[in-house]
C-alpha cells in the first residue's frame, strides 16, 4: 500500500466489545503501548457492564445498537478512515505486541494479515475441544474448496489495508464474519499473509460469548452460502451430475426391460428418470450461468479496488 512520503501512515485499532469489563482496560493499554501512534476505537455492542466506561479511559468509545460482531465490524469499516486497520477482540486473548509487525506487512502491500493462532498455542490454551474440532473442520473444508493453504480461518486478530476495508461488504451479523472475510479474500485472490501469534485463553472471570453449537451452525451455513455464491459451477454442476447419473441409470434399467420383453412395464420409473435427467441438465446450465456472473463480480471487485486505491493515493 502506497502512503505519501511526507505523511506518516494512520493506524486504527478496532476492538468490538460486548461485556468485557474484566479485560478491556488491559487490552486498550497494551495496544497503546504497542502502537502509540494509533487511534484506538472500542465499539460497545449493548454491554450491560462497565465495558464502555473503562474503555473510555484510553480509547475512543462508540456505540453499535445492532447486536452481533458482524454488525459491529460493518459499522467500524463504514465509520473509520485509516491507512492500516488492526482488529482484535476485547477479551485479552491476542497479544498486542504482534500488532506493529502486522501493520508493517500491510504497509508492504498485503491486503489482509491474519493472526494465526493455530500454528502456535491455540490447541493448548483453548479449553473447549469442540472449538478445536470446529476450527480444523472449517479450515480443511475451505482450503480444499478454494485450493488454498490458510492455517487459521476464524481468527479475530487481523490487519487490513484501506482498500480492503472499503471494498468488503460485511453480510454476516455474528461471529461467522471472520469465515466470510477469509472466503471472500480467497475468492478474489487478495494478498494474504499469515503471522503466527501466541494465543492465550481468557483470563479468569472473563466469559466467552460463543455458543459452540449455535455459532458452529452459523459458520457452516455461511460456508455453504458462500460456496453457492462463489463456486456455483461445482455446486450446481455437481448436483446436476448426480441427478443426471441417477436418471440415466434408471432409464437404462427400463431400456433393458424393454429390450428383453418388448414392453415398457415401469412407466412411473421411466417418467421419474427422464425428469431427473432434465433436472440435472437444468442445474448444470444454472451453474454455468451463475459461474459467468461470479466471474463478472470478481472483475467488478478488481475495478472497485483499483479505484479506491487511486482515490487514496490522490489524497
Amino acid at each position: 500500500m502506497l502512503v505519501p512520503e511526507n505523511q506518516s501512515p494512520t493506524v486504527a485499532v478496532l476492538l468490538p466489545c460486548y461485556n468485557e469489563e474484566v479485560t478491556i482496560g488491559k487490552v486498550v493499554r497494551d495496544f497503546k503501548a504497542s502502537l502509540p501512534q494509533a487511534d484506538i476505537y472500542v465499539y460497545d455492542n449493548n454491554s450491560t457492564d462497565r465495558t464502555a466506561d473503562i474503555a473510555a479511559e484510553g480509547a475512543i468509545v462508540r456505540k453499535e445498537p445492532r447486536q452481533g460482531k458482524g454488525n459491529v465490524i460493518r459499522a467500524m469499516f463504514e465509520d473509520i478512515d485509516a491507512d492500516v486497520y488492526v482488529m482484535a477482540d476485547g477479551d485479552d486473548t491476542y497479544p498486542a505486541d504482534a500488532a506493529p509487525a502486522m501493520v508493517d506487512k500491510v504497509l508492504e502491500g498485503y491486503d489482509m494479515v491474519i493472526g494465526d493462532r493455530l500454528s502456535s498455542t491455540y490447541f493448548q490454551e483453548n479449553k473447549r475441544p469442540f472449538h478445536n474440532f470446529g476450527n480444523r473442520l472449517v479450515r480443511d473444508s475451505i482450503n480444499g474448496l478454494f485450493h488454498a493453504n490458510v492455517t487459521d480461518i476464524m481468527t479475530g486478530y487481523r490487519a487490513f489495508s484501506f482498500t480492503f476495508v472499503k471494498t468488503y461488504p460485511v453480510l454476516s451479523r455474528g461471529f461467522e464474519v471472520e469465515t466470510e472475510m477469509t472466503i471472500r479474500s480467497l475468492n478474489n485472490n487478495l494478498r494474504l499473509f499469515e503471522m503466527p501469534i501466541q494465543y492465550r485463553d481468557r483470563p479468569e472471570g472473563s466469559v466467552s460469548k460463543l455458543d459452540t453449537v449455535g455459532d458452529g451452525i452459523k459458520v457452516m451455513s455461511t460456508i455453504f452460502r458462500m460456496i453457492r455464491e462463489y463456486k456455483p459451477l461445482p455446486f450446481f454442476g455437481g448436483l446436476g451430475v448426480i441427478l443426471g447419473i441417477i436418471g440415466i441409470v434408471l432409464c437404462g434399467s427400463v431400456t433393458v426391460d424393454f429390450w428383453h420383453t418388448g414392453m415398457v412395464a415401469r412407466f412411473p420409473t421411466l417418467i421419474g428418470a427422464v425428469m431427473l435427467v432434465i433436472a440435472g441438465l437444468l442445474l448444470f446450465i444454472t451453474g454455468i450461468i451463475l459461474d459467468v456472473m461470479a466471474k463478472n463480480d470478481r472483475k467488478a471487485f478488481i475495478i472497485d479496488a483499483n479505484q479506491f486505491a487511486m482515490m487514496r493515493r490522490q489524497k
